[in-house]
């Protein structure tokens, strides 16, 4: 992987940037940071600001709901509907169906388990998929799927790595693989429902974690492939905690009902997000006033919640 400083930034234009979470839990405050942090790239570029749901996996009752719920009661608004992944898998099959017919995939019957047993992709980062059901016969295709293997689809990838721009990161290249983008259970990828769900939304500027800049290569480089724009990144430091993990529920009273409930005010917890960025701000419309990317912290947000505000303190 390589960096190389970036470009300057592009000029601002009528797309969209978006946020969407999978509704998998309540957001924590490093969701609602990187929430916050694409909302004010979108507002601070003269954007659209759009809300999906990626609900093709990991749903639990309620989630989405509360999500939502959080992200207006910080202050975000968004402009039309929000859109729900699964209710796009048709918009799926269609961009499936059109890599097919170039001759683009393949079906894989390859467990989890002998896919973390073989060796590496020649050339490729450790965990790329080895290419082991790329060139299977038809006589060995019947015997798997006659043994009951259930088949995924896998990009037929032309290309072993590829060139995005990100505005914090500058120009990266990445490696590429041979993606899944029908898994075994018949649901789409993440990789494909994403480059499918951004284009139809018309987002051209994606914010979100820096954990992952590595899969965004892939992304791109199968957006050229069907013909959809590539947007803008920026990739943003994630929250930790203390022990340097990723910041999860685990860590405390980190979610926004977790410090309401401890006394806190919605106002509080953005004056600690705003703070996080080098800023004091009681709400995001204040501190879009203020909001310049280029001074946007580079490291991690170390998120100690023994240390977190006090009621008492203010934002």
């Amino acid at each position: 992987m390589i960096f190389v400083p970036a470009d300057p930034a592009p000029a601002p234009t009528a797309g969209a940037g978006r946020y969407a979470p999978s509704p998998s839990g309540d957001l924590h405050l490093g969701n609602l940071r990187t929430a916050l942090l694409a909302w004010l790239f979108a507002r601070h570029s003269g954007r659209r600001f759009v809300l999906r749901v990626d609900d093709l996996d990991r749903v639990r009752p309620g989630a989405a709901e509360r999500q939502l719920a959080d992200l207006a009661t910080i202050g975000l608004d968004w402009d039309g509907p929000v859109q729900r992944q699964s209710e796009r898998v048709a918009h799926y099959a269609a961009a499936i169906d059109t890599l097919t017919a170039a001759g683009r995939t393949y079906e894989c019957f390859c467990t989890r388990r002998e896919i973390q047993q073989a060796a590496t992709a020649p050339h490729g980062p450790m965990g790329a998929y080895p290419g082991t059901c790329r060139t299977l016969t038809a006589a060995a295709r019947a015997r798997h799927l006659a043994d009951g293997r259930p088949a995924a689809l896998r990009l037929r990838a032309e290309i072993s790595d590829f060139e995005i721009t990100d505005d914090l990161h500058g120009r990266y290249r990445g490696a590429v693989d041979d993606l899944v983008l029908r898994r075994g259970d018949g649901l789409p990828a993440y990789n494909l429902a994403v480059v499918v769900d951004d284009a139809a939304q018309g987002v051209d500027q994606v914010v979100r974690g820096d954990d992952l800049l590595p899969s965004t290569p892939r992304q791109a480089y199968l957006a050229t492939l069907l013909d959809l724009p590539v947007p803008h990144y920026a990739h943003v430091p994630l929250a930790l905690n203390t022990a340097g993990q990723r910041l999860a529920k685990r860590d405390g009273a980190v979610t926004l009902a977790d410090r309401i409930a401890l006394g806190n005010t919605p106002e509080d917890v953005v004056g600690v997000l705003a703070g996080s960025l080098g800023y004091t701000a009681s709400s995001p419309a204040q501190l879009l006033d203020r909001f310049d990317p280029a001074r946007l912290p580079r490291e991690p947000w170390i998120v100690d919640e023994n240390r977190l505000l006090r009621p008492e303190e203010g934002p």
